[in-house]
């Protein structure tokens, strides 16, 4: 039986250098990972990568950050590549990169439609790639998505639309990948509670969102918390192994499929 506990694994994650990719990689440091490459996309986000470097440093585990653009493929090879160099192959594999467009469709231009499926979809294809080459046998990949996939709404045409072929790509993959014991899944959060999503909503709309989850009034925002999230990462890459090529929305109650 393979043992698909946290410790001693170790872990890349994409957008680790803040919110929830950052919590993320505390979360894990904290339940036994022992070495985490964290990257981060551009130098805006370098000081809060070094403070997540330092934390993890702090708690004993062996830890870089790698900057890089994800959206070419030969981006994700060489961060599997630099991430192999400094730590080892990874147990782990973790996706949180992202970007939201709230616009409507007879707005939004070419420029802004390939950049939004460059960094959602292509992003997300390339680094699922990686993980399938690199990845250790019985390890676990995981990619974020949004629970506007359960939706019906308006303005999200670019973002839902490059998320929605994530939800196919991880289907695949589990498929592919699953003689080597590997795992994999997506997970939705709801709107959550990070500079991510204010970013592209009017006030009322944010007040909206804090009331839209059926579990709405127990949560400290409204919205999904980063800490609401982070316990299922820390489920699926470990004992909840035997869960693959699914979707799952992470919120609340605020869509579902």
């Amino acid at each position: 039986m393979a043992d698909h506990s946290l410790k001693g694994k170790t872990a890349l994650i994409t957008g680790g250098a803040k919110n929830l990719g950052g919590l993320i990689a505390r979360d894990l440091a904290a339940h036994g990972v022992k070495a985490i490459a964290i990257h981060y996309n551009s130098d805006a986000s370098r000081p809060e990568a070094e403070k997540t470097l330092a934390d993890l440093k702090a708690a004993g585990v062996q830890a870089v950050a790698l900057q890089a653009d994800l959206t070419t493929a030969a981006a994700n090879s060489k961060l599997f590549a630099d991430t192999i160099a400094a730590i080892g192959k990874p147990d782990i594999a973790i996706n949180t990169v992202g970007k939201v467009l709230k616009k409507p469709i007879v707005e939004t231009s070419e420029a802004e439609f390939d950049e939004m499926f460059a960094i959602n979809s292509k992003a997300a294809y390339f680094f699922i790639k990686e993980a399938g080459l690199h990845l250790n046998d019985n390890g676990k990949l995981l990619t974020l998505v949004t629970s506007l996939l359960g939706a019906y709404t308006p303005f999200y045409s670019t973002y839902a639309g490059a998320k929605a072929p994530v939800e196919h790509f991880t289907r695949a993959a589990s498929k592919e990948f699953g003689a080597r014991g590997i795992s994999v899944n997506a997970i939705g959060p709801g709107p959550m509670d990070t500079p991510f999503f204010y970013g592209q909503e009017a006030p009322e709309a944010v007040a909206y969102h804090k009331t839209a989850a059926a579990l709405s009034a127990f949560s400290k925002t409204g919205l999904t918390d980063i800490e609401d999230i982070a316990p299922f990462v820390r489920f699926l890459v470990s004992e909840g192994w035997w869960m693959t090529g699914q979707t799952i929305l992470v919120n609340g109650g605020y869509t579902t499929k």
